[in-house]
């Protein structure tokens, strides 16, 4: 299996649209939010927990030195562009904040599984005089639960056999506060 992961040329990881080139480490997070309050015996537990929004830290790089960037400066140059290999990894760079700032969900393949319907939350980027020529990104990403909604109209009220408790809401007129009765034992009249 190993040698037949080897020769495979797929990526193995990707944010949206952008090929990881070294996956440094990758961090996967699905939670279950549980209620702090006690649940009755016989109660639906599926009603006291919700699954929360899976979150994905990708520490991830690209180097000038890679195949794709010298592939991409020769192809660059033999059509007549002006692309070095010190763009690349800047043009990697921009490509992850413009998915980021586009605020348009995407997928995440990662070695373990596919993500759907991820933002990126934060970038951070890490420069130090060995690495000058090479993106370090740390990548945290968070899905998005979407769900789908719909309207409807109730029937007319003379058709409900309850319309005090089951008509649409109306407005009713402005409401005056008026003053409670006091309880047995009294209670300090209003100044």
């Amino acid at each position: 299996m190993a040698i037949f992961d080897f020769l495979t040329l797929t990526p193995r990881s990707m944010i949206g649209p952008i090929e990881i080139a070294a996956a440094l480490e990758e961090v996967l997070s699905d939670n279950l939010q549980v209620t702090e309050h006690p649940v009755e015996i016989g109660a639906a537990i599926t009603d006291h927990a919700y699954k929360r929004p899976s979150e994905v830290v990708l520490r991830c790089g690209w180097s000038n030195s890679s195949l794709d960037a010298i592939s991409a400066a020769v192809t660059s140059f033999f059509s007549g562009g002006g692309l070095t290999l010190a763009d690349y990894v800047s043009g990697v760079y921009s490509q992850l904040l413009a998915l980021q700032e586009s605020r348009v969900p995407f997928d995440i393949t990662t070695t373990r599984r596919r993500y759907s319907n991820m933002l990126i939350t934060g970038l951070q980027v890490t420069t130090d005089s060995r690495s000058s020529n090479a993106l370090m990104v740390q990548a945290t990403c968070r899905q998005i639960i979407i769900v789908s909604t719909q309207s409807t109209t109730l029937p007319p009220r003379e058709d409900q056999a309850s319309p005090a408790d089951t008509a649409e809401v109306e407005n009713a007129g402005v409401k005056q506060v008026a003053p409670a009765t006091p309880s047995p034992g009294g209670a300090l009249p209003p100044q």
